[in-house]
Order: C-alpha cells, then sequence, then structure tokens
C-alpha cells in the first residue's frame, strides 16, 4: 500500500508571536518552528498500519527549504521518505491543497493522511478540499480506524457534534486525524539518523490564483483590568448596566 502524510511546519505553540513589518504575515525571525501537532497523529496513523501491512508511507509538505525540517521529523519517528512541494508563496487552504493535489493525482495512492487542521491558520481545509479535488472520498476529525487491507475498506469513527459517528470508505480515500486517534511515537536516536539519509524528492509547485487576501493582521488589544463592584446582590444592577453598555455581551 501507498500511504501518504501531509505535514506542515507551524510556529511553537509556546512562541510570543510577533507581526512582520509588513503587516500582513508573522515574523519568522525569533520563533521556533515545529511539526504540527494534528499532523504527529496522522504520521502515526501511517506508522501503525506500516508496522502491519507491506505498506511505503511519504511524508509531504508545501513550503520553502525550511519545511524540510519537518519532512526529517516525521521520517525520524519512521516511514520511508519524504516530498518537498517547493513553493516560497504565502498561499491559501485553496493554494495549497490545489498543489497537494496536483503531485499526488498519479502517485497511486491508498490512503493520504491529514491532520485535522493546522494551529497556525486553524482553517481545517486542506485535506478535504484535497479529497473533492482528486475526488476521494474523505472522513474528518478520526479518533479511531479499523483497516481491512483485503478488502481495501477502511472503518473510521470521527467526532461529531454530540457524539461520534461511524463510517466505512473504500480505498483510495483521504482522513484527517483528531487528537486521542493515537499516542504519537518519539523519534529514535537510531531513527534520528536513519532519517538524516532517507531520500526527499523536491518538485516545483504549479502556479495557482489565490482566491483569499490578508489585507491585514494584528494582534489583540490588551487585556483590560477587572473591577470589583461590590460584595453582595447591590452590585447586580451595576453589573447588568456594564455588561450591556460597555461590554455589549447582553
Amino acid at each position: 500500500m501507498k500511504l501518504f502524510v501531509c505535514v506542515n511546519q507551524v510556529p511553537d505553540t509556546e512562541t510570543r508571536v510577533k507581526v512582520a513589518q509588513d503587516g500582513k504575515t508573522i515574523d519568522r525571525s525569533e520563533i521556533n518552528l515545529i511539526l504540527n501537532p494534528y499532523d504527529e497523529f496522522a504520521v502515526e496513523a501511517a506508522l501503525q498500519i506500516k508496522d502491519k501491512t507491506a505498506s511505503e508511507v511519504t511524508f509531504v509538505s508545501v513550503g520553502g527549504d525550511s519545511n524540510k525540517e519537518v519532512i526529517r521529523k516525521a521520517l525520524a519517528m519512521g516511514g520511508d521518505k519524504g516530498m518537498l512541494i517547493k513553493s516560497d508563496a504565502v498561499g491559501d487552504s485553496l493554494t495549497v491543497a490545489s498543489s497537494i493535489a496536483a503531485a499526488l493525482k498519479d502517485t497511486g495512492a491508498d490512503i493520504i493522511f491529514f491532520g485535522k487542521q493546522s494551529i497556525d491558520y486553524d482553517s481545517a481545509a486542506t485535506g478535504t478540499m484535497v479529497a473533492e479535488m482528486l475526488g476521494l472520498p474523505s472522513a474528518t476529525v478520526v479518533v479511531k480506524l479499523d483497516l481491512d487491507p483485503g478488502a481495501r475498506k477502511i472503518t473510521c469513527e470521527r467526532e461529531i457534534e454530540g457524539g461520534r459517528e461511524t463510517v466505512e470508505l473504500t480505498l483510495p480515500c483521504v482522513i484527517t486525524a483528531q487528537k486521542g486517534l493515537n499516542d504519537p511515537r518519539y523519534p529514535s536516536l537510531k531513527g534520528i539518523m536513519a532519517a538524516k539519509s532517507k531520500p526527499i524528492q523536491e518538485i516545483a509547485a504549479g502556479p495557482v490564483e489565490a482566491f483569499t487576501e490578508v489585507v491585514a493582521m494584528r494582534k489583540p488589544p490588551a487585556k483590560q483590568p477587572g473591577r470589583i463592584l461590590g460584595s453582595d446582590k447591590s452590585a447586580v444592577p451595576e453589573l447588568v448596566r456594564l455588561l450591556h453598555e460597555e461590554a455589549k455581551v447582553i
């Protein structure tokens, strides 16, 4: 089986993000970039299948040369090779999905894994866009899966509002992984050393028109200090007034 896992490079969740001078992008000069946490569940899902079947796992990323770092991180966890779709353009979910779909169209992929979303823009759209572009069935926010290689079917349990839903997909398909699907393994020293020699294929991203544009980016306003209005029920009328006139939440 051919398994592809799409991985993204994102700012560390502990990073204090700054807006760049252009007012439209993030200043990346002083931030630590990591493998998107949700993608780790997708990586582990593919590796667990590889452990049980004769499968080849390829990690795919869209971006510049720095994205090789997250591919190497994934390769250190396991897998066979990487694919970097080179693009220095700042795109949206549609441009990223279009680049991935074009690159994987003729690869004979059996399952394409994504994390349910990327923690930088949180659009949670790329995986389903790729599925639509390739004409493949998909299951999102998957927390449990059971593969039947002989029947070429996979049963997925996915989170929905108020409960869980079980769906059955026929391969090839697209799956986006949610927290709780598994416990991602840590890269071993042997895996880290082996990852250095595993091949990363580089292909150029084709020209794709973005349908969205970042007009401005700014940090949220500083949190205002709290006020104590009283210690008994006499403070309730003033509290209601402030919630209505200042906070405008009622």
